[in-house]
């Protein structure tokens, strides 16, 4: 461990889950923050947590913080992260990056200039099981891959107060959980040279399902689904000419796979087994670039999360998604 101290910025469910894998992780967390006194100090009574911020500001201003992880909404991520790093802090910034391309590129443009990490927390690609699928795939024991496909369905809420469905809070089922299966097809395949995409739009114009088909520069496709009022198998398959991998529910935290030939037979059989909900690994991940003077790593480069924004954005507007204030 490197022992960078962790500042956690907006106290909401995320990042309870964080913290808690922080803790199981044994990493430090030395400050919270939050706009509202009385959420930031039951958050650090629960995880004792020594410095208790009234402000996102006092927070990043903290000397006693290296690292900042924010928690907050889709729409406020860029303005978050650039508060932080023009504070001097690396920051680890909840999936999706930003709500635009154009938000993911200032951020790391700002991140750059001052020689700082800026990190999306797309904590699947850091998990055991994805780290020995990608192993699986350079080995070539799939042979040439033909289709990924990769569900994320669950039921949220049809309350149009629910941040899942306030476009004033980046709601849709696309930036929140289509996130997911988009970032894998990107990992697996790299950049769609053709995307397509359909949805289903809910009363308040956020969508509630979107379904996309993106082509890839070798010629596969991926597939997926993703909605926020209906719970699917949430399984991903990875189809190769020579073999395929199942990936097992829920396929993007730590689970199960098996690599299987065409004739049925298991050439291999992956069980995770580890603490916590699997969060900390890419906290792990951030720790070891910093420690070794780096900026960016291979398993999500900080150019790639501005390119997945940048399909984001085309899916939107082939579904008729746009949020408040965008040109």
């Amino acid at each position: 461990m490197t022992g960078l101290r962790w500042g956690i910025l907006a106290t909401g469910g995320i990042a309870h889950a964080f913290t808690r894998d922080l803790r199981t992780a044994g990493l430090t967390v030395t400050a919270v923050g939050s706009r509202r006194a009385e959420a930031a100090q039951a958050f650090a009574a629960e995880f004792g947590i020594p410095n208790v911020h009234d402000s996102y500001e006092a927070l990043v201003a903290d000397p006693e913080v290296d690292i900042v992880y924010i928690a907050t909404p889709h729409p406020m991520h860029r303005d978050n992260a650039v508060l932080a790093l023009t504070h001097g802090k690396h920051v680890l910034v909840e999936k999706p990056f930003t709500l635009t391309a154009l938000e993911a590129a200032e951020v790391r443009e700002v991140a750059a200039a001052r020689g700082l990490l800026a990190m999306e927390a797309m904590w699947t690609r850091y998990l055991p099981h994805m780290i020995r699928i990608r192993e699986i795939i350079a080995a070539g024991t799939l042979g040439e891959i033909r289709v990924v496909t990769a569900d994320h369905t669950q039921r949220i809420s049809s309350d149009p107060t629910h941040r899942l469905n306030a476009l004033e809070l980046g709601g849709g089922a696309l930036l929140d959980l289509g996130i997911y299966p988009v970032s894998f097809a990107w990992d697996i395949l790299g950049a769609p040279t053709a995307i397509a995409a359909v949805a289903r739009l809910g009363e308040t114009g956020a969508d509630t399902e979107v379904a996309t088909i993106l082509t890839h520069a070798s010629g596969a496709l991926s597939t997926s689904i993703s909605a926020s009022r209906s719970v699917g198998p949430n399984t991903a398959a990875i189809v190769g000419a020579e073999a395929r991998i199942e990936i097992d529910p829920v396929w993007y935290t730590p689970t199960s796979f098996r690599v299987v030939a065409p004739d049925g037979t298991v050439l291999e059989e992956y069980r995770s087994d580890i603490a916590g909900r699997g969060m900390q690994f890419q906290a792990i991940a951030a720790e070891e670039l910093i420690a070794a003077g780096r900026t960016d790593g291979e398993i999500l480069p900080i150019d790639e999360t501005v390119a997945i924004m940048g399909t984001l954005d085309d899916i939107r507007g082939q579904i008729g998604l746009r949020y408040p204030g965008e040109h």
